[in-house]
């Protein structure tokens, strides 16, 4: 495990650090929109997998081949993962496609990103971010079950990624923000809560406990590492980990350090807000960034309701990082990545249906 470092006194300097301000008016950096020829391509590949009959768990990169287009995706997942951290691709016309030919294309350019981590207790590597009338309060529930605004935040993978099928019927406005800048502001506005927020947090683990790990994980929000700065932030899980038997509970002085963060990323200043459209690939860097979504309110028919199908990917040349994410928090993949949510004999599924 890592000790504790230094409480650092100046800011950073990295690809990490951005501002939304600036990031709206220079969009081209961080979306671009396929060609005809590339969904031509995407939806070639889909046939290939359809005609040969794979479970969606059987797509790899080669059973999902992208001749022209994996340069452009490799050009992008370097971006995510040693850049400014997001992108957005668009324009994919899932409203032509059935949910399963969606879920093979998410997947199969997934494949050329990463590995699959399990997202939640149930194995799930293929996610659903829908409202399943949860109630968001609940110790177990999950953000993505629900239709409430999700604060920023960090999941345990290197990327993850979100393909919009449907938007709701008002709402849902998503935004990213560099947690790299955050530091850089902490820094400049209470350095003496830098400290405080390089010491580890107690979470939840929502129920979904890794082989030998306690209900609550131990992770700080910033940790300084081989030059870039790590962090991780779920500020729910914070609080639904005081309800734990046995967790430490948070001092006031950490309910100060986490408000500065909150404030921080609501800034629209610091804050970079999109819009989601049917087709959308949002990618993130869980290390670099956080993203939130703001409540929505759904369409009164089933059929219609907002629905983003998910992955975690786990990189092999992801950012260094500390013990924090790999040992303390999660266990890792065979390649040391942070592996999601695995949960001991709970084995990988991809529903096409969220549950």
């Amino acid at each position: 495990m890592d000790g504790a470092h230094p409480a650092p006194t100046a800011p950073v300097s990295t690809p990490q650090v951005w501002y939304g301000r600036d990031m709206a008016k220079q969009p081209e950096s961080w979306n671009r929109r396929w060609s005809a020829a590339e969904i031509a391509e995407i939806e070639a590949a889909i046939a290939g997998v359809e005609a040969r009959g794979l479970d969606i768990l059987d797509i790899d990169a080669a059973a999902f081949p992208l001749p022209t287009i994996a340069p452009e995706i490799e050009r992008i997942r370097q971006t995510v993962l040693h850049g400014p951290g997001i992108f957005l691709l668009r324009g994919l016309p899932v409203s032509q496609w059935t949910v399963k030919q969606a879920a093979i294309a998410f997947w199969g350019l997934g494949a050329h990103m990463g590995d699959p981590c399990s997202q939640n207790g149930k194995g799930h590597v293929l996610g659903h971010v829908k409202n399943l009338g949860l109630d968001y309060a609940a110790a177990a529930t999950r953000g993505y079950q629900t239709s409430a605004r999700l604060p920023y935040h960090t999941d345990s993978s290197d990327i993850v990624g979100l393909l919009c099928l449907k938007t709701a019927q008002s709402g849902g406005l998503s935004s990213v923000v560099s947690s790299t800048t955050i530091y850089n502001e902490v820094l400049k506005r209470r350095p003496d809560l830098m400290p405080v927020l390089m010491q580890p947090f107690y979470r939840t683990r929502w129920g979904e406990i890794p082989e030998g790990k306690m209900p609550w994980a131990e992770v700080p929000v910033f940790m300084p590492h081989e030059g870039r700065v790590i962090s991780h932030y779920v500020r729910s899980a914070i609080r639904k980990g005081q309800d734990l038997p046995g967790a430490p509970q948070i001092t006031d002085l950490q309910v100060e350090a986490l408000d500065l963060v909150d404030s921080i990323a609501a800034d629209p200043e610091v804050h970079l807000d999109m819009t989601f459209e049917p087709g959308d690939i949002q990618l993130v860097c869980n290390h670099g960034l956080y993203h939130s979504r703001t409540a929505y309110e759904d369409w009164p028919n089933p059929e219609d309701r907002r629905h983003l199908l998910r992955l975690w990917l786990a990189c092999t040349d992801g950012p260094p990082l500390p013990d924090w994410m790999t040992v303390a928090y999660e266990g890792q993949t065979a390649t040391g990545r942070p592996n999601g949510i695995a949960v001991p004999g709970v084995p990988f599924v991809a529903p096409l249906e969220a549950e």
